[in-house]
């Protein structure tokens, strides 16, 4: 499918661990912003049908993106599927992004599929974008602190 980015990647940590780093506000602002920006959860409610908005912030210019979704799907340790839509007109859309985890032997095996990226975007921003934040997702879960 056109406009789609598919991501794979072995994470060293639980399904659970995982999971939650995807639905914490608190861990999202660590992990979820590409290299040089920050970001603001102003609103997360973890349930089928909840919502979530936050902004993601330029550090260098101070331009804000901010974006918000519904959550689809929600199995613990296992699934996570929402929809994204930016507050720009000039990026219009619905994104769904699905998120899979599933155990193997040295972690966790992370499988994500935007689907439905605005063409204003190029694709390959995307890969580049979540390649960072999946980095940072690894320190972030990764991290074994005060064991």
């Amino acid at each position: 499918m056109p406009n789609t980015v598919r991501l794979h990647r072995v994470i060293r940590t639980s399904p659970d661990t995982l999971y939650r780093a995807f639905l914490e506000a608190d861990a999202i602002c660590k992990w979820l912003p590409p290299h040089g920006f920050t970001c603001t959860v102003h609103e997360i409610d973890v349930r089928v049908g909840g919502r979530y908005r936050m902004s993601f912030t330029n550090f260098s210019n101070g331009q804000q993106h901010s974006f918000g979704g519904e959550y689809l799907q929600l199995e613990p340790g296992e699934t996570i599927r929402h929809t994204d839509i930016f507050e720009d007109t000039g990026l219009p859309g619905t994104m769904v992004t699905t998120i899979s985890l599933a155990p193997v032997s040295c972690g966790t095996e992370l499988h994500i599929v935007q689907e439905g990226i605005p063409e204003a975007i190029p694709v390959e921003h995307c890969y580049l974008g979540w390649q960072e934040s999946l980095q940072l997702l690894a320190l972030l879960v990764e991290a074994k602190v005060g064991e």
